[in-house]
């Protein structure tokens, strides 16, 4: 087994906790995936973060154009390992 991690950066907490819910419908992840802020640097404020979606794909079976897609419906992206 590869040691697999997908993650998608999206604009707002809101948006990051749709998406961590929609993936397992979408994609049959059965893990639910972990939702990490991401600061940008010297930034404390809310509105200045990012959030992460950290998705584990041990067998390498997502797709990450599939991905791409589906972050971008909360204006999202997929970022590249």
């Amino acid at each position: 087994m590869s040691d697999v991690r997908h993650v998608l950066v999206l604009p707002d907490r809101d948006g990051a906790e749709e998406a961590a819910q929609a993936v397992g419908d979408r994609f049959g992840v059965a893990e639910e995936p972990q939702l990490v802020r991401d600061a940008l640097a010297g930034e404390d404020d809310a509105e200045d973060a990012q959030w992460l979606v950290v998705i584990e794909d041990p067998r390498g079976r997502l797709d990450p154009v599939a991905l791409d897609e589906f972050a971008a419906e909360w204006d999202g992206w997929r970022e590249e390992p």
